[in-house]
């Protein structure tokens, strides 16, 4: 009777034994970095257990700011769509009531183009990060154009629109002389007030040109910095070569909006206008109402640029962290099989030696 129990001791510790070496860390330790590896000699499955919690949090947290920037990004891109026709239409009125004026005579400071020898440059950035490469890259965009300007003995001023260039700039040697706040929803009043400003300081000869940096919005994975001629105004070069033209018609008694080419070669037909007062007079009231539907278009195109690239890096992020998962649960496992496995072989070892003993 004794042999027979000793043997069937024999079994259990040959068969565990063999468990064993499907679990040896030795063959862990070609295919995980060292810490891994060790984890699983030493069996500290706490450490992985945490740290897969740890990864879990911070997956539901990307996950939940992915969600909400899908769902913000949805209506920027509504309000772009909705300002480009407007801003389109009105750069048309604009170049018609310029063209029937007489040009020779016309005498608006805003229009009056001078040696330039002081440039007032707006940044457009976002208020918070977490939004992938796209405050670097309008920022880099911005440093590039101050040392093209300062390299031709132009000087720079600079007018700041949302706090992540105001962080990078206020440690630089470039003059700031504003600071606006962008915020998830841009405001007409500061879009008044920035294009106050700018022809302000333009008229008082403070600066003698203004442009404006800001991210231009072409779909949800596609944005590019782009840079923009603000002041002076001017009869060609209104429509940027990138923008997109549309033309308000009807159909079947419903207005309807149609994009136009811009590469059309023949020149854009005008429409016709009946002016009660004069046209100058005209002009220079609708140039403010402009002045600041262009700055508020850029202002709109870097807000839903900067969603549309928080949520890609959001989704990135919760993918990475799926992965993460996945790779420490593997981990995890082995880590508490060898535990278990460990504490088997001790138990039947003891077994063993209490038989021997009896």
């Amino acid at each position: 009777m004794r042999n027979f129990t000793s043997f069937l001791l024999l079994l259990v510790v040959i068969s565990f034994l063999a468990s064993v070496t499907a679990f040896a860390p030795i063959n862990s330790v070609s295919r995980q970095p060292v810490r891994s590896s060790t984890i699983v000699m030493d069996g500290k499955t706490r450490v992985l257990r945490d740290r897969i919690k740890s990864v879990k949090n911070t997956r539901r947290i990307t996950e939940a700011m992915r969600l909400v920037a899908a769902a913000r990004v949805r209506r920027a891109q509504e309000q772009v769509l909705k300002t480009r026709p407007l801003l389109s239409q009105l750069q048309l009125v604009y170049k018609t009531v310029l063209e029937a004026c007489n040009q020779e005579e016309i005498e608006l400071p805003i229009l009056e183009v001078r040696d330039v020898k002081t440039v007032g440059l707006v940044l457009v950035t976002g208020d918070r990060g977490l939004c992938g490469s796209y405050n670097s890259y309008v920022i880099k965009a911005t440093t590039k154009r101050i040392q093209k300007l300062t390299s031709q003995g132009i000087n720079v001023q600079l007018i700041l629109v949302g706090r992540k260039g105001d962080q990078w700039f206020s440690r630089r040697p470039t003059p700031v002389v504003a600071k606006f706040v962008l915020g998830n929803v841009p405001q007409p009043s500061v879009g008044s007030q920035l294009s106050n400003l700018l022809i302000a300081k333009f008229l008082s000869a403070e600066i003698d040109a203004a442009e404006i940096i800001y991210t231009r919005f072409n779909n949800l994975i596609s944005s590019e910095p782009s840079i923009r001629t603000l002041l002076p105004l001017s009869l060609t070069g209104i429509e940027s070569e990138e923008d997109e033209v549309f033309k308000v018609t009807t159909k079947d008694g419903k207005m309807v909006v149609q994009k136009q080419p811009t590469e059309a070669s023949g020149p854009v037909s005008m429409p016709e206008y009946i002016f009660e007062d004069e046209p100058a007079e005209i002009l220079s009231t609708m140039l403010t109402l402009y002045f600041s539907a262009t700055i508020m278009r850029c202002m709109q195109e870097s807000v839903a640029s900067e969603l549309a690239s928080r949520m890609t890096a959001m989704q990135s992020a919760s993918t990475n962290a799926k992965k993460i998962i996945t790779a420490l649960s593997q981990v995890y496992n082995r880590a508490r099989q060898a535990t278990v496995t460990q504490e088997l072989l001790e138990i039947v070892a003891g077994a063993a030696a209490l038989a021997d003993a009896a």
